[in-house]
């Protein structure tokens, strides 16, 4: 019935210029009084099946009765709306006299045509339809035939025959516009059956990998405190190949808790469970603490980090752990992926009205086609065995994640030289959005003269 109802409210304006096409015919041709009649009774059927449309699309689908009550106005707004087509129809045909009857039958087969296109969805009102104009189409000619007494071999026998096949044709029609919306119905349920199937499957493989990273990580982190204390010489001095093995199990360690900690991470956030602590933040001094953070990882792979902000003070709205998050992920992959003793620049600003934090490297640059995998779960750009530095690939896809809870917006460019920049946007604070305009003006005077910099250059 929503369906039913769905298709009869979006064709109501086809609807009317049909019926103004009609009227117009009828009143300049035969009768402007009938004209005027016919439209008087097709806007009360029009505005009765309105209203029952407009319920039926209001209704919840669960009430039986209701279903009952809405089912039967729809066979009276029917029964209304077909007998006001062929009052129509015979009405022009008596007043045409006996003959070919071309506009009213042809006003009767577009009827017919129209509800076997558009009424298969409840099968007893497309036959409803079908039946009183079929019923009109063939009472027009033998109506003719009986008035006049035509002979077998009167055009009026032949106007009968024709009716006849053009009916068939029309019930043909129905046939198979109601076998196009069951076969439709049918895939459309077992897609819904398939995508149930597919969301259980999801939702048992993301409490699978939750539970698992969840018990992996108790004994991980044992294990790593464990080979922390031995590496660092408290439980007995060990041989230097010794201190060699264990320095590679801290490391790989710490890779595992990493990779577990990022897939809980997106786990969380999929499920809508991530926890934000959302509090005013200066973004400034967070970008700082997290370049200072970074600077000795960079330092380990002979790169150098700088660090410089258009403004003094800077306030947004935010969790500051997981903002500090994704700059760390940008920044550690900047690094990754920049040649050795090259630098990577952290830059802060107010762009378009929000802050934006940019990570600028002078690594092999990233080309607009690997912005998919650059977000993707579970993808590296550089996924050769031959890479620098190992990651989960998970970094990037919890980080653009991350921004979006923020409501911002991260991305990345390709420098004009070499390298690729990395950034993403938060929306400032309200008391700092309304800075004054002397306020933005120093900060575009600092941004032309180059800002206040600050390079954290950590020894190999």
């Amino acid at each position: 019935m929503k369906d039913y109802a769905e298709v009869g409210r979006k064709l109501v304006w086809q609807r009317q210029i049909i019926f103004a096409a009609a009227l117009a015919l009828a009143g300049y041709y035969y009768s402007i009084t009938l004209a005027l009649m016919t439209g008087g009774l097709i806007a009360l059927s029009e505005i009765y099946d309105f209203i029952v449309f407009q319920r039926i699309l209001a209704w919840d689908g669960r009430d039986a009765a209701v279903a009952r009550r809405l089912l039967n106005r729809l066979y009276v707004g029917t029964v209304l709306s077909a007998s006001v087509i062929v009052f129509y129809s015979v009405s022009i045909a008596l007043a045409q006299g006996p003959g070919t009857h071309f506009m009213s039958l042809f006003f009767l087969f577009a009827a017919a045509l129209f509800a076997a296109m558009n009424n298969h969805h409840i099968v007893p009102i497309l036959v409803v339809r079908i039946g009183m104009y079929g019923a009109t189409f063939l009472l027009i000619p033998i109506y003719d035939i009986w008035v006049t007494g035509a002979t077998i071999r009167s055009e009026l026998w032949a106007q009968l025959f024709t009716s006849v096949f053009v009916l068939y044709f029309v019930i043909d029609c129905s046939h198979i516009y109601l076998s196009f919306y069951r076969r439709n119905l049918d895939q459309v349920e077992a897609l819904k059956i398939e995508n149930r199937k597919a969301q259980q499957a999801y939702n048992a493989k993301s409490e699978f990998i939750s539970t698992m990273s969840h018990e992996l990580r108790t004994p991980l982190t044992s294990i790593k405190g464990s080979i922390d204390l031995a590496h660092a010489g408290h439980l007995g001095a060990i041989s230097e190949k010794a201190e060699q093995v264990m320095g590679i199990a801290k490391r790989n360690c710490t890779r595992l808790i990493e990779l577990i900690d990022e897939i809980l991470d997106l786990q969380k956030i999929e499920a809508g469970r991530m926890p934000f602590n959302m509090q005013r933040i200066d973004l400034r001094d967070l970008v700082e603490q997290s370049v200072d953070a970074n600077a000795p990882y960079a330092a380990r792979l002979g790169v150098r980090l700088a660090y410089d902000s258009d403004v003094d003070h800077l306030a947004v709205v935010g969790d500051p752990a997981r903002i500090e998050q994704v700059l760390t992920n940008i920044i550690s992959n900047a690094a990754k992926f920049s040649p050795e003793g090259s630098l990577v620049r952290v830059h802060l600003a107010v762009e378009g009205g929000r802050a934006r934090v940019s990570v600028i490297d002078e690594g092999p640059g990233l080309a607009d086609r690997d912005r998919e995998r650059v977000f993707d779960k579970f993808s590296q750009v550089d996924s050769s065995d031959t890479r620098k530095i190992g990651g989960t690939g998970l970094g990037m896809n919890i980080s653009k994640r991350i921004i979006q809870a923020h409501k911002g917006f991260i991305d990345y460019r390709k420098n004009e030289d070499t390298g690729t920049t990395f950034y993403f946007e938060l929306d400032l604070a309200d008391d700092q959005r309304e800075a004054q305009p002397a306020e933005l003006e120093a900060v575009a005077e600092l941004t032309e003269t180059g800002g206040t910099a600050r390079e954290c250059i950590a020894a190999s």
